[in-house]
């Protein structure tokens, strides 16, 4: 059944900041190659971290200077909020990315799944889980927090699968339908597809209505030569409502989501069968 067609890919080379968006890709067993390959890890907190806790990333630009691989990872360019530019490779970006953070911090190309220390979550001692949830998940008092239970065990432990840098599958798609749903009367800026990092973004079919999205859960989608399977609904957390290259803070972004979502935009996938994807491919549930 023809759902849409992909309208835009998106590959994001460090965790946290504005990606690139290209017109194809193969997919692969890590999604978009590239996707992620960079992430920040606070020194100071002893794990690796993204915009949950260190919003100012999603102010930040960065851009591979070479088509990345399913095994390679370039180096990415990296520009500051202020216009100040870095890189990767650059002997001083991990200084210059915590004068930027006011926290000791350092960057790491994706490491292998071996390294479960890198990866390793900590929760200080006598922390508050409830409390830190909330503030990460970005819900006030009287709403709900996400059901922890449908998440990939592993995130528990690990701040995200180990050898990735994903929050928990490897492909994030989104459709024009839920931004209208959700969007309906608010300001365009409010449900820009920008705030919500998909990879793909999917021209819905005229005739879609509401979230199509919450009823893909464990269906298969082909997009392209590429086979998925969607694993979840994307649960939305305070990164949403944060400031981004010309779009504002704006918290009720996530009230809605919250409210009338279902907590959920989007849906996690990951891939069956691995193949190339570009921008007018048709997407289909089979």
């Amino acid at each position: 059944m023809l759902i849409g067609t992909v309208r835009e890919i998106w590959r994001y080379p460090v965790k946290s900041m504005v990606g690139e968006r290209i017109e194809h890709a193969v997919l692969g067993e890590l999604g978009v190659p590239g996707d992620r390959g960079w992430a920040l890890r606070d020194d100071d907190a002893g794990e690796v971290r993204g915009g949950k806790k260190l919003p100012i990333l999603m102010r930040c630009r960065a851009r591979y200077r070479a088509e990345p691989s399913a095994d390679r990872v370039p180096h990415a360019d990296v520009e500051l909020p202020d216009g100040a530019r870095t890189a990767t490779d650059d002997p001083e970006v991990s200084a210059r990315l915590s004068a930027l953070l006011g926290r000791r911090v350092t960057l790491w190309p994706r490491r292998p799944p071996a390294d479960r220390e890198h990866y390793r979550r900590v929760l200080p001692e006598g922390a508050d889980l409830e409390r830190d949830l909330r503030e990460v998940f970005g819900r006030l008092p009287d709403e709900p927090l996400p059901d922890l239970a449908i998440f990939p065990p592993e995130i528990l432990e690990f701040t995200s699968p180990l050898g990735t840098y994903f929050d928990a599958f490897p492909l994030h798609v989104l459709t024009t339908a839920s931004l209208a749903t959700l969007g309906r009367g608010a300001p365009a800026e409010r449900f820009d597809p920008r705030r919500f990092r998909p990879n793909l973004l999917v021209e819905s079919t005229p005739d879609a209505t509401g979230q199509p999205e919450a009823e893909w859960t464990g269906r298969m989608l082909r997009i392209g030569a590429a086979t998925l399977r969607a694993e979840m609904g994307t649960v939305r957390c305070s990164m949403t409502t944060r400031a981004q290259p010309d779009l504002p803070a704006d918290t009720q972004v996530l009230r809605t989501i919250v409210r009338e979502g279902g907590q959920n935009l989007g849906a996690y996938a990951s891939i069956v069968d691995a193949g190339a994807v570009a921008v007018g491919d048709p997407v289909e549930i089979v």
